[in-house]
């Protein structure tokens, strides 16, 4: 919502001069907030946990995803990049081809690229095409005794290139996935908020699709480090059952929790997301002219301000 923006400087520093505890002590601004959040998110995502980074909740979805499905393996996309913790840097070729390599635990899908990916425009179905070898991986993976615990993706692929993946290929992803009795997974730390205009969250351009877990950072507190999971009951109630509680010293503070209301309010007040969108449209149109002008931009491609400029040889 832009540097230190009034409303939320403001919201900071009053809360500040009031008070800020740890989570044990019981404070309105986490309630609020949380209510205010699932009036965003579709409602079965009713459930929510919240942390100081987006590091965190990556992680936390991971545990969460395990604990449901008593299963192991995860399946990332090829360039993704899920965080900096050990457990993220694990789920990242981004990060892991230049480490340790790839744990056996991991396995990796092509990027749903149309444009320089496996399968591209001219394809018949390049949907069902990259779902398919999200499918073999999980076939091969049962094959060798593993079983998957989650898909975990951004919901458009942002190191991996400002990638837009086609209609439908988180639906049949899903299906596979469920099939395997895993969860979905969706990363919207950096494309969440309105960020691609026409939604509030990035996979809802995915119509009609609900993932099983999302995670929340960078945009939510607008520079403040805060972040949140928000998961259904039924995950939950798994993650619960161990008897260890999930508790974060300052995730969910009420100076955090006051920061991310007024965001929010912020966002609304402000009209951003029309605002994305027609910037978004506006620039798009602009760069699709410099396309026709210059051979060296091979594609052109984005949501809102979530853009992609492709150069080439």
């Amino acid at each position: 919502v832009g540097h230190c923006h009034p409303d939320v400087v403001k919201a900071a520093h009053e809360q500040n001069q009031l008070l800020n505890t740890n989570s044990r002590y019981l404070h309105d601004n986490l309630v609020d907030y949380a209510e205010r959040l699932s009036k965003m998110l579709p409602e079965k995502l009713c459930i929510f946990y919240f942390l100081n980074s987006g590091s965190e909740a990556n992680d936390l979805a991971l545990r969460l995803a395990r604990q449901y499905t008593k299963h192991e393996d995860v399946i990332v996309l090829d360039h993704a990049y899920h965080g900096h913790l050990t457990s993220l840097i694990d789920i990242s070729p981004y990060k892991f081809r230049n480490l340790e390599g790839q744990k056996e635990w991991v396995h990796v899908a092509p990027v749903p690229d149309t444009y320089r990916g496996l399968y591209r425009e001219d394809h018949e179905d390049s949907v069902t095409a990259y779902a398919n070898e999200v499918k073999n991986i999980i076939e091969q993976a049962h094959k060798r005794g593993r079983k998957i615990a989650a898909f975990f993706v951004e919901s458009l692929p942002s190191v991996g290139g400002q990638i837009i993946p086609p209609a439908g290929y988180f639906q049949k992803v899903a299906e596979h996935v469920h099939k395997a009795g895993g969860v979905f997974i969706a990363d919207e730390i950096q494309v969440g908020f309105g960020r691609v205009g026409k939604y509030f969250w990035a996979f809802q351009l995915q119509e009609d699709f609900i993932p099983d877990i999302v995670t929340m950072g960078k945009p939510i507190g607008n520079g403040h480090p805060i972040a949140c999971v928000a998961t259904t009951k039924e995950i939950a109630e798994a993650f619960a059952a161990t008897g260890v509680e999930y508790f974060n010293t300052f995730g969910g503070n009420p100076v955090s929790c006051a920061i991310g209301l007024a965001v929010l309010d912020v966002i609304e007040k402000e009209h951003l997301q029309a605002h994305a969108t027609e910037v978004g449209n506006f620039l798009m149109k602009l760069l699709k002219e410099q396309k026709i002008k210059h051979p060296i931009i091979g594609d052109v491609r984005g949501s809102g301000l979530f853009i992609g400029v492709d150069l080439i040889k």
